[in-house]
């Protein structure tokens, strides 16, 4: 599910008739200040972060002047939460509250359909008074019985000259569910207030993930679940995921403390199951994973590859673990291309172990530590019958053996015959936004080099005699990443390395050695 903002949650209730508290979201100090000041100085301020609690870890202050909302904002705007910045605050006028409610329009899955939940003390602490929560259907087309709704507030304390208020700002939250496809909305609370008005005083949204398309307005730019704004590398690898659908890529940063002795690790698995199980594994053995990655359902080597150098955007880690599910249905030694690619681009220097059980495992093994035998660093394969905390002692007794030495992103090494006009060149095109070329040394294709790139490159080209030409269509070229990126490493393998798949992945390529 993807996650709204309070500020932009109140924005939309606004726009389907609620009250909201007068007041802006601000990035800076010095704007937090001038918002206080248009506020009559005496404020609330909120930090804008996905996590519950937020008065309980200092995030919800009440300065009392424009001077004080400015210090306050710089402190809060220097919090992390885990180890995501505050980016920005929410500056409001403070409220004289009568009463409050808890209002939550969600989908319930066991119903599938959407439910209202009503309590009429809301607040912190509603979770604790559960047996006093009113539970209301709401019908897909028509929204909440309104009749319901105030017959629940005819037999409460709350006065009557608030009950039209409060069930025209109910219905109005229900429909803004409905418009946005919401899979929740809540509001925690909805208040009255001494001078008459009910005001919805906060907002949580959450988005259904295949919705978010058909929602631009909303300003999402990742569809899916996170507990922090997306940071720079988890965009790239969604935009990649979004380009090329041939299975799965699933990349987010995990929270690290930062100390010298935590032992980050690039984290790679491959199936959910699988990956839990390895994650806890390497954990087990003393690591902290700085991100969770998947790639599976058959992904291609292209994908794999877009992988594994995002991971490797990330600095400090001591090791690179792969492994997933034991019986995974892929073919294994298309990720093993992809991965092998990715180290030899970048000349890997921290230890590798990579599991990589199910389909073709033998094979994938074998070009893996083939592929990666001349690195810096050891790369080791394991297979289906190798469990996780074997995988992880092993990757252990070699961050051990490499002396706690931390990977630097770098540029990757191309080959100084990519762009030279006596190379054979070919574009690929992986999907909206991603695409590449792949060169041929035909300078250094002797009779041998030629027969080598025939025999691995999948039907792609031919020879006729008068050098290599191509064997598919124009239109079959662009999707052959996966052969090609095979005939690359079976080519340098076999001493002949005359074939180079050039994929820039955007984000990281066009940068001057930025690290994420």
């Amino acid at each position: 599910m993807a996650r709204l903002h309070e500020y932009e949650g109140k924005a939309l209730l606004a726009e389907r008739g609620l009250t909201i508290p007068k007041g802006a979201a601000c990035s800076t100090p010095a704007e937090a200040k001038a918002t206080a000041e248009s506020l009559g100085g005496a404020c609330v301020m909120k930090i804008q972060a996905w996590t519950t609690s937020r008065k309980a870890q200092g995030g919800v202050v009440f300065p009392e002047s424009a001077d004080e909302a400015g210090k306050d904002a710089e402190r809060l705007l220097g919090m992390r939460i885990g180890q995501f910045p505050v980016e920005q605050v929410l500056v409001e006028e403070r409220i004289a509250i009568k009463d409050e409610l808890f209002v939550s329009m969600s989908i319930n899955d066991a119903a599938r359909a959407p439910v209202l939940l009503l309590s009429l003390a809301g607040g912190s602490g509603v979770e604790e008074r559960a047996d006093a929560v009113h539970q209301m259907p709401v019908d897909p087309e028509t929204g909440v019985d309104l009749a319901e709704v105030r017959s629940v507030l005819a037999g409460s304390a709350i006065e009557a000259k608030f009950h039209d208020g409060l069930v025209d700002a109910i219905d109005g939250a229900v429909r803004m569910a409905r418009e946005i496809e919401a899979r929740s909305v809540e509001i925690n609370p909805l208040v009255t207030t001494d001078d008459g008005r009910v005001v919805a005083a906060d907002s949580r949204v959450t988005i259904d993930d295949y919705a978010v398309f058909r929602h631009p307005e909303l300003g999402i730019d990742i569809a899916r679940e996170l507990d922090h704004p997306p940071t720079r590398l988890e965009r790239i690898a969604y935009d990649i995921e979004q380009a090329d659908h041939r299975g799965t890529f699933y990349f987010a940063k995990l929270p690290t403390t930062g100390a010298a002795d935590e032992r980050t690790i690039g984290f790679h698995g491959a199936g959910g199951g699988g990956s839990m199980m390895s994650m806890d594994a390497v954990v087990h053995a003393g690591f902290t994973p700085a991100n969770f990655t998947d790639t599976s359902g058959n992904p291609s080597s292209a994908k794999v590859y877009a992988a594994a150098r995002i991971i490797l955007q990330q600095e400090g880690v001591v090791g690179y673990f792969g492994s997933g599910s034991g019986v995974a249905s892929q073919e294994q030694h298309h990720s093993a291309y992809g991965v092998a690619k990715a180290f030899r681009e970048l000349g890997l220097d921290i230890p590798a172990v990579i599991r990589l059980g199910g389909n073709s495992e033998d094979r994938a093994v074998r070009i893996l530590e083939a592929a990666c035998a001349g690195l810096p660093a050891e790369v080791v394969g394991f297979k289906k019958d190798d469990p996780p905390a074997r995988c992880a002692e092993r990757f252990k007794a070699l961050v051990d053996a490499n002396g706690g030495k931390v990977w630097t992103p770098r540029k990757r090494t191309i080959p100084a015959f990519v762009g030279s006009s006596e190379a054979i060149v070919f574009r690929i095109d992986l999907g909206d936004g991603w695409e590449g070329n792949v060169w041929i040394d035909n300078q250094n294709c002797d009779e041998k080099a030629t027969e080598v790139v025939l025999a691995n490159c999948g039907g792609v080209l031919e020879d006729h005699g008068d050098g290599l030409s191509f064997a598919v269509s124009n239109e079959e070229l662009l999707k052959k990443d996966s052969e090609m990126i095979a005939c690359e490493i079976e080519c340098a393998l076999a001493g002949y390395p005359v074939v180079y798949v050039d994929l820039p992945i955007p984000g990281i390529d066009d940068l001057e050695g930025e690290v994420c």
